[in-house]
């Protein structure tokens, strides 16, 4: 046999082998980004329904297509036959071509007919829950998540929601940043975060966890830093921490200054920031400076954005009663830095 015939059992085998290997890894649950995670909400549950319909229908055209081509590769092979000599002519089939044509079209109607079908609930959950008043703003800036519930209290990178009650969204971003995207798989689809605009959705959170927070756009330098988490809890903690906090941040709190310096910023002047993104700040007499502090935030300097901007007082004043911990001898004359 010559060796080119010898070759193609050899490519087809490896191809078979892979795709086994990568099905098998996504069946098994060891997901590594073959498929989406666990929903933890209807919404998120519609998002898989459409993504296996669509692995299955794509599973059966690959077959369709790949079990005849391999058929057609080992029958019509040349077969030691010389290059000169003309292989079987094989004519066409009307009604194969037809069929083909055919079930094309009934293969794309039924998918689009099931994406249809469940697209209101993903955008929308339309089930009865408890409350279903909460409207969660939402602001995507580099290089975090600023969230302020009803009542006012306001939480960086980390956002805490009710189980089994609806909450919706508005999502956007400040005018002059750049366009962000929410998104949290296990609860909902990506939403942008487009400077000046704000869009809604709604979702139902039905297991209580800790899932992540993903900037779906590639948004700048430290894109990959603007992670956060979402963190679903019964419905009476949630109640009892939003009024809490709304307590606590009547004036000035450290403990939410903590994580305004964590989430806005350490990613990009902290001890452990990977490459050159700004100087490290901590021990620099600035931090107890509050005019200065402010008026860098508020409008940025260099190639720093305006990271506090709309910031209220309370947040300002926040950050600086913990930066002021941070800040070296000195720090409380407002010495330069």
């Amino acid at each position: 046999m010559p060796p080119a015939v010898r070759r193609i059992p050899s490519a087809l085998l490896f191809t078979v082998v892979a795709a086994l290997a990568a099905s098998g890894s996504a069946l098994a649950g060891d997901n590594a980004g073959f498929t989406p995670r666990d929903p933890a909400s209807p919404g998120a549950q519609r998002i898989l329904d459409a993504y296996w319909l669509l692995v299955g229908v794509g599973t059966l055209v690959f077959l369709v297509v790949a079990v005849p081509l391999v058929v057609f590769m080992i029958r019509y092979r040349s077969n030691g036959r010389g290059r000169d000599v003309e292989g079987p002519q094989v004519r066409g089939n009307s009604r194969l071509e037809v069929g083909w044509t055919l079930g094309a079209v009934l293969i794309v109607t039924v998918v689009i007919s099931f994406v249809f079908y469940k697209l209101p609930g993903i955008v929308d959950p339309g089930e009865a829950a408890a409350g279903g008043d909460d409207v969660v703003q939402v602001e995507g800036r580099q290089f975090y998540w600023r969230y302020v519930y009803p009542n006012g209290v306001v939480a960086f990178d980390t956002l805490r929601l009710p189980v089994d009650r609806e909450v919706t969204f508005a999502v956007s971003a400040p005018t002059g940043d750049v366009i962000h995207s929410f998104w949290v798989p296990e609860l909902a689809g990506k939403r942008d975060a487009i400077p000046g605009q704000t869009t809604r959705f709604t979702v139902l959170p039905t297991k209580e966890g800790e899932f992540t927070v993903i900037c779906g756009e590639l948004c700048g330098l430290q894109h990959a830093a603007m992670r956060g988490v979402t963190q679903v809890i019964p419905a009476d903690e949630y109640d009892a921490w939003i009024a809490d906090q709304a307590e606590k941040q009547r004036t000035a709190s450290a403990e939410l200054g903590g994580s305004m310096w964590t989430a806005v910023c350490a990613k990009c002047h902290g001890p452990n920031v990977a490459g050159k993104i700004g100087p490290e700040l901590t021990g620099n007499p600035l931090l107890a400076d509050r005019a200065a502090i402010e008026r860098i935030v508020r409008n940025g300097r260099g190639a720093m954005p305006a990271v506090g901007q709309g910031w209220t007082e309370e947040e300002i004043d926040s950050l600086v009663a913990f930066t002021k911990n941070l800040a070296g001898a000195g720090g409380g004359d407002g010495g330069q830095g």
